[in-house]
């Protein structure tokens, strides 16, 4: 698949996400784009992090053991799943995270016989949109000032076969 480099898949983990984990990834997070450009803060990030929903679990990332990232899949919205969100720390960027992120989100959806998988992104978020379309999602529409005036947010989907 293109995308990131390859990390061994064995060095990256999931584990749900707990309250220290979610209290430091907010702070992080909220230091980068596109959490940084709307303005979220980090007690906003962690709060997001920290609820618990059944049916939009909050994950941790860990690479080689270490917290790199969150994500967290809707299970139930469009004919399929939508990933609600995706943050991987900068230090841990391109090593294969999303690729594997984004594998177990298709895979989840497959075992669910979804007919799509859906992502968002900001349109200014370029390095996303050309991940997300390397992966096979295809842009279906642009969501105008959905977060904030003056920038669009882009829906993608993935359709999926069932076997």
């Amino acid at each position: 698949m293109a995308g990131d480099p390859s990390a061994d898949a064995a060095d990256i983990s999931f584990r749900p996400m707990s309250a220290k984990s979610a209290e430091a990834l907010g702070v992080a997070l909220a230091a980068i784009d596109p959490w940084a450009h709307y303005r979220y803060t980090a007690q906003a990030l962690t709060t997001f992090l920290r609820a618990e929903e059944d049916d939009a679990p909050r994950v941790e990332i860990l690479l080689e053991g270490a917290s790199a990232g969150a994500f967290s899949i809707r299970r139930t919205w469009l004919r399929g799943p939508y990933l609600q969100f995706l943050g991987i720390l900068p230090s841990f960027q391109k090593k294969g995270i999303g690729n594997a992120v984004l594998s177990r989100f298709e895979a989840e959806g497959r075992g669910a016989q979804a007919r799509n998988i859906w992502v968002s992104t900001s349109e200014f978020n370029v390095g996303a949109l050309a991940f997300y379309e390397r992966f096979g999602f295809i842009r279906v529409a642009t969501l105008d000032a959905l977060v904030a005036e003056g920038t669009n947010e882009i829906l993608l989907r993935k359709r999926l076969t069932i076997d």
